[in-house]
Parts: structure tokens; sequence; C-alpha cells
């Protein structure tokens, strides 16, 4: 792995650490992190009353990044994975959504709610 893909990763680790922190002060409880499937990867999965979340965090060095940090073809490979390990998580009458935390240093996180329902 190169350098520069090593300190990305490290910074994108970090980014989903103070994400789950996020996430457990604004009410959520995260259940895993990092799960992956043969489908991709979620980064946390958490939970809040029946409600489960499947989330992407997006970490960028600057603000301005975040604007263009998730697209489409992103979307689609998230719901994928998301589909693949929502048995594991899922309770009957839970509804399931898909968030993504856009995350810079300096910034609050900006949560983007429900951005793809898994099975839609």
């Amino acid at each position: 792995m190169s350098r520069q893909r090593a300190r990305a990763e490290q910074a994108g680790r970090r980014g989903e650490a103070l994400a789950a922190l996020y996430l457990r002060l604004t009410g959520w409880r995260v259940l895993a992190q990092r799960v992956r499937s043969a489908r991709g990867e979620i980064d946390i999965v958490a939970r809040r009353g029946r409600t489960l979340c499947f989330v992407e965090v997006k970490w960028r060095a600057s603000g301005v990044d975040l604007d263009h940090a998730i697209s489409p073809a992103n979307l689609r490979r998230i719901a994928a994975a998301a589909e693949a390990v929502g048995p594991r998580f899922a309770r009957p009458a839970d509804t399931q959504r898909i968030d993504v935390l856009l995350m810079a240093p300096g910034r609050w996180p900006r949560r983007l709610e429900n951005v793809w329902q898994p099975g839609a």
C-alpha cells in the first residue's frame, strides 16, 4: 500500500470512529462497524428504536470536497451491501434506511438521512 493510500485509510478510520461517537451522542446504538459482505462494506450499522440504519461515512480533507463525496454508483454499492447484511441485524417490523455522514476536520458532521431504502 502506498504511503498516500495508507494516510487516506488512517484518516477514513478516524472519520468512522468520530462518526460512531456522533451517532452515540445523538441517541443511536452502534451495532457494528466495517461490516463486510460479498457485495461491499457498510461503515456503520446503528439502531434507534425500530429504525435500523446503514451509515456510509465520507471523510474529506476539506468541507468543499464533501459536496462531491457521494455518487449514485456509491449509493448502489452501499444499497447492495445493506441488502446483503441487513438480515443479520434486522428485526420484524424494523424500518431500514441508509444515511450518509459527511465529515471534514473542523466542521460539524453533515447527515444526509434516508438517501436510499434497502429493497427499494
